[in-house]
């Protein structure tokens, strides 16, 4: 499948940094999925599933205790906006990179998600067609896993 990769391109997991606009080459376990009910309908996936809500976000900021998790909004700290209005995280498939436990500055949110139309590269996360995405997604379980090669 044709996917979009970080702005940075692929450079090897110990090498991520927050902001760094690079995917992190390994194989990830594939946590969960999320996905906008405004938007869509629910995806078929053996996954967890979660609707993403209105006050969804996700924390980017290394200094701050939810360093790479979830969040409520408003949120005090650097975060991105699950919400986002261009369609690109109408399904978001969430992958254990730096989650276990997250290590402050060492990437976050690393995402497989909606693609733009042209495939204008991610900010490290892997983003697919979204018809592709949720085509994938029927046949993922929680022992799926994502490989990023360098």
């Amino acid at each position: 499948m044709r996917c979009a990769l970080g702005r940075s391109g692929v450079i090897p997991a110990h090498d991520k940094r927050e902001g760094d606009g690079a995917s992190p080459a390994g194989i990830w376990p594939v946590r969960r999925a999320l996905w906008r009910p405004d938007r869509l309908e629910k995806p078929q996936t053996a996954l967890p599933l979660q609707p993403i809500r209105p006050d969804d976000g996700w924390c980017d900021a290394p200094a701050d205790p939810a360093y790479n998790r979830p969040v409520r909004l408003p949120w005090p700290a650097s975060h991105e906006v699950m919400t986002r209005q261009d369609g690109l995280y109408d399904v978001v498939v969430v992958l254990g990179h730096n989650d276990n436990p997250p290590v402050p500055g060492m990437g976050s949110a690393i995402f497989l998600h909606c693609a733009s139309d042209d495939y204008k590269p991610t900010e490290g996360c892997i983003a697919l067609a979204r018809d592709e995405l949720l085509e994938l997604l029927r046949d993922m379980t929680t022992a799926s896993t994502l490989e990023i090669q360098a």
